[in-house]
């Protein structure tokens, strides 16, 4: 047994297909077959069975793919780990970010890593949680930073607490709802559109216990998407109101074009983030940089 004929077992369990396995692997349809026979031959037991015109795992095959699944994860980790550290360098960094991260660390990491570790490959992907946390499982990400409330726990995720942020609501400088000169009411601000993020269940929740019903964020929510910098430009040239990390504000509140609209009662709601890595895989030197960078930034 060796890892190239578990990684041909993989291949056709992925693809229910040994002629697309083969074309993978680069090697002939034959060569791939006898791989997996010779696999087979060696454990005692059917692999794989034809249904139809698909390849399908035998129970002993599922149970023996996943065992392979690790192995061949831990073999790629050695393999990385041995190379990073022959080549004495940082290497590259690929990292996913939620949307409330993404408004605020964005710009700052890029130019933090330009000027102090301008060897080092930088590949920032704003996105959805929900899409990103199968791609970190995939190892298309070094690591996430997301909405910690978006993410479920799992045995093959580390997930660290990064803290809290404060939300709350926001508008364009000249907003009518500012010449009120108080705080407003929910049923006030819903006579504008309102603009957010998808928010968690946990969040939808504390707007509706709150507010009331007319706060769930399913009908209250006008405007949605993952882009708070799209958002905070809607908001800044209309009368739509932003609900988010009020941090994500500040520089157009500093410009004069953005102020914090207060409800009654207030919102009394932070954002928790959270630092997402696979449990068995190895660190780049450069995720210790950005695991620094957000814990330094992502607070009030």
């Amino acid at each position: 047994m060796n890892l190239r004929q578990l990684q041909h077992l993989l291949a056709v369990a992925d693809t229910g297909s040994f002629s697309q396995a083969a074309e993978r692997h680069y090697i002939s349809q034959s060569a791939l077959s006898r791989s997996i026979q010779a696999l087979e031959e060696e454990l005692g037991v059917r692999l794989i069975d034809r249904v139809g015109k698909r390849n399908e795992l035998t129970p002993f095959g599922r149970a023996v793919a996943v065992r392979a699944q690790r192995m061949v994860h831990d073999a790629t980790e050695l393999r990385r780990s041995a190379q990073l550290l022959r080549e004495g360098r940082m290497g590259a960094l690929r990292v996913g970010l939620g949307s409330g991260p993404s408004a605020i660390l964005l710009r700052p990491f890029l130019l933090h890593m330009a000027r102090h570790y301008p060897d080092v490959e930088v590949s920032l992907s704003p996105g959805s949680t929900e899409l990103q946390v199968p791609q970190l499982r995939q190892r298309a990400f070094d690591a996430l930073v997301v909405d910690m409330r978006r993410v479920s726990p799992s045995p093959d995720l580390v997930i660290e607490d990064l803290g809290g942020m404060r939300a709350g609501f926001a508008c364009r400088a000249g907003h009518p709802l500012l010449a009120l000169g108080r705080p407003v009411s929910f049923v006030e601000l819903r006579r504008y559109p309102l603009a957010s993020t998808p928010l968690s269940d946990e969040v939808a929740r504390h707007l509706i216990a709150r507010y009331g019903a007319g706060a769930d964020p399913q009908s209250a929510v006008t405007l949605r998407c993952d882009d708070i910098d799209a958002l905070l430009d809607v908001v800044q040239n209309s009368d739509a109101v932003f609900l988010g990390i009020l941090a994500a504000v500040a520089p157009q509140q500093q410009a004069g074009r953005l102020t914090e609209l207060l409800l009654s009662p207030a919102l009394d709601s932070v954002a928790r983030f959270a630092f997402v890595t696979l449990a068995d895989r190895t660190e780049a030197p450069a995720v210790a940089i950005l695991r620094t960078f957000v814990t330094d930034v992502l607070h009030d």
